[in-house]
């Protein structure tokens, strides 16, 4: 018959144990869901303040500005970034599940970038050029279309236009500043999940053209300056340019949440102010707000 073993443990080593036990117990865990234009700063910050609030993790997965939105209304989330401002319909759809008001904090601002191939000649285009080639009126079919434009390697010198899933706030905020309320996207363009997707498919795509946040671009591409019109001056999507809103279609970035801030909450916004915060802003080629 086996032998019965209790083992008893020293009084100071169980108040330990209950300690560590505690302490677990008050890990918090903030859900942050949304834009694929954010998602890499907002991981990045959650590494970050790990470092400073050791209790607390920040839990980020993109998908997309209406998913965040979307999941911020049905109370999965406690952050939704965002790449376009909430729709009155979202708004009221959160505020009346919760019961509580929403609210918005603006965390950067971004130049919403058009590039093409590198092999493109185009250096800049205006707003109408932009809206010829991705607006359901437009009838820009061929880089010829855009001034007689003839880009090597091209065949046919037929525009292959790519784009971003409906769901994206970049898509969205795109529409709306390029095409106006009024017109919405023509058929035909590859709408593909994320910035970096676009950005890989223009590098090896020479009739090609895309757009995405300034924190997306990279040398394999060739970002061109926008016009308002064709007799105004082409403007970089520069940090600069964003924030002085000279760039035609810059725009804020967004976080949204929901009823009073809980203290969690409170000191995470209070941390994304601070200087450390704002270099990770720019490290990701972002703005950070003044």
């Amino acid at each position: 018959m086996g032998k019965l073993i209790i083992k008893l443990y020293h009084p100071a080593a169980l108040l330990l144990l209950l300690i560590s036990c505690q302490r677990s117990g008050q890990h918090t865990i903030i859900q942050n869901k949304g834009s694929d234009t954010l998602v890499n700063l907002a991981q990045m910050w959650a590494e970050e303040y790990s470092k400073v609030e050791p209790t607390v993790a920040l839990a980020v997965s993109g998908g997309g500005s209406g998913t965040g939105i979307a999941a911020l209304i049905n109370g999965t989330v406690d952050i939704a970034n965002s790449s376009r401002r909430i729709k009155n319909q979202e708004k009221h759809d959160a505020e009346k599940f919760h019961q509580a008001a929403v609210q918005e904090h603006i965390v950067g601002y971004d130049a919403l970038a058009v590039f093409v191939h590198p092999k493109n000649p185009i250096d800049g285009m205006t707003i109408e050029e932009i809206g010829c080639i991705y607006g359901k009126r437009g009838k820009c079919n061929y880089w010829s279309d855009i001034r007689g434009t003839v880009v090597p390697g091209c065949k046919d010198n037929q525009i292959i236009r790519i784009s971003r899933q409906s769901n994206s706030g970049t898509y969205q905020y795109f529409r709306d500043a390029i095409l106006g309320p009024t017109q919405d996207f023509r058929l035909g363009s590859m709408d593909l999940n994320g910035s970096r997707e676009g950005i890989d498919m223009v590098a090896q795509t020479p009739c090609s053209i895309g757009y995405t946040g300034m924190g997306y671009l990279s040398n394999h591409v060739k970002t061109i300056c926008i016009a308002k019109d064709s007799q105004s001056q082409c403007i970089a999507p520069t940090p600069a340019n964003a924030l002085d809103r000279s760039y035609p279609i810059a725009r804020e970035l967004f976080m949204y949440t929901v009823g009073p801030l809980k203290s969690d909450l409170k000191k995470f916004f209070d941390w994304i102010k601070t200087d450390a915060a704002k270099k990770l802003t720019i490290q990701s080629g972002f703005v950070p707000v003044p």
